[in-house]
């Protein structure tokens, strides 16, 4: 048995990780439906300090400085430079990574794994059968293979949007606009009971522009017609339209997926590791991060006389979610259920606060790059500097929902409404 580990899907997140367990020097094979060289479809935002190495900063197509927020009425400055990928030099940084150490791709979809002790055998959906050591499933948000608790309510992030041209600019030169919460297209009675949506749009140079109407967080997801046409509304209103496209996007991912069972033998990454950080949607950045150390730890764990793929699955999950982050994502969750129960009003009102903090207190909560500690002194820091309708708004959600705030603090679920009734 040659292969040390098989990588299910050729993603962002596979493709780093394969990239990264060929440094390493282990044997890596990978399955995908399509050829791993296929174009990525969608567009990858990311703050250029997320990005662990200048290798990986020169995988930006573009960068900026001049980065700004609407919310609450206000124009919110972002002292922080934010990038957009190129799919294709990162596919291609990725691809050439793994094909210098001689990585193999199968075509085709794993449909059956079997565990012994020392090997998994995986069969492929031609009949053709896999022996590996360590089974890696990077398949997205439905994996083949991960398995996870059931949720009770998957809240999701849709946006529709369009690269092209417009019959005026809908943002300055050489502007980011990460989130524009302005709504007087919208009726009052819209405003009142849809769903809050915002633009995010950015100036990509030579006339052309990338906008996108965005939903953060909805269950059930925001339909793209609507977000389409809110899209085109909002254009309007700003007195432009679009004169051309050259490329419509449509996302829709799940933004609070359980974290898988832990002790599993098939690790988990990217989507099917439930790697959406629930604050922002963002994951390319975490699993670009991450894949070096986590093939660090898989190439020892592999090392190890004894070594089994239930228990080199074992390290992979330990150091993919370790318990500080285990409770950060607690925290990180219930700061998101909180967001959903907030109308548009509100919201608005949130994110003016939010990104008035310290770049270190929002920029790291986004990048989820802070202690537990300090993910909770900034939820505190928005508490205190928020209006009081507001502040009540979070209490009441807080009290009827304290499940995951309590799990964080290391307080049992089952202990969560005795608490409250003594509270």
């Amino acid at each position: 048995m040659k292969t040390d580990v098989l990588i299910i899907g050729a993603g962002p997140a596979g493709l780093a990780l394969a990239a990264a367990l060929c440094d390493a020097g282990l044997c890596v094979e990978g399955v995908a439906p399509t050829d791993p060289a296929t174009p990525w479809s969608n567009t990858y935002g990311i703050w250029e300090d997320e990005l662990p190495s200048p290798e990986l900063v020169a995988m930006l197509g573009h960068r900026w400085s001049d980065c700004v927020s609407y919310a609450g009425g206000q124009a919110l400055r972002l002292e922080r430079v934010y990038g957009l990928l190129d799919n294709v030099r990162l596919q291609t940084h990725l691809l050439d990574r793994c094909t210098r150490a001689g990585m193999r791709w199968r075509r085709g979809s794993a449909r059956l794994v079997e565990h012994t002790a020392r090997r998994a055998e995986v069969t492929l959906e031609d009949g053709s059968l896999v022996q590996t050591r360590l089974v890696v499933d990077a398949s997205g948000h439905t994996p083949v293979f991960v398995k996870r608790p059931l949720a009770s309510a998957i809240a999701y992030q849709a946006a529709y949007g369009v690269v092209g041209a417009f019959t005026q600019a809908p943002v300055r030169p050489g502007q980011l606009v990460l989130m524009d919460y302005r709504s007087e297209h919208l009726s009052a009675e819209e405003r009142r009971v849809e769903p809050p949506t915002f633009l995010y749009a950015m100036d990509l140079g030579g006339g052309r522009y990338f906008v996108e109407e965005t939903s953060l967080a909805h269950a059930p997801p925001v339909p793209f017609d609507l977000l389409k046409a809110r899209l085109h509304r909002r254009l309007a209103h700003m007195g432009c339209a679009v004169a051309e496209i050259e490329h419509e996007e449509h996302c829709l991912f799940p933004m609070n997926m359980p974290v898988p069972y832990l002790d599993q033998p098939v690790l988990g990454y990217g989507g099917a590791a439930s790697m959406v950080h629930p604050a922002s949607g963002y994951q390319v950045g975490a699993a670009l991060r991450l894949a070096a150390p986590l093939a660090r730890q898989i190439a020892h764990a592999l090392s190890a006389p004894n070594a089994s793929p239930s228990g080199v699955a074992r390290t992979g999950w330990e150091t993919l979610w370790p318990q500080e982050r285990l409770r950060k994502h607690q925290l990180y969750l219930f700061g998101l259920q909180t967001l959903l129960s907030l109308n548009e009003s509100q919201l608005q009102q949130f994110f003016a606060v939010f990104f008035q903090l310290p770049v270190r207190y929002w920029g790291g909560y986004l990048s989820n790059t802070l202690t537990t500690a300090e993910v909770m002194q900034t939820m505190g820091r928005v508490f205190l500097a928020a209006p009081m309708q507001l502040r009540l708004a979070l209490i009441r959600e807080a009290l009827r929902h304290p499940g995951p705030l309590l799990r964080a603090v290391g307080v049992q679920p089952s202990y969560s409404k005795i608490l409250l009734a003594f509270g």
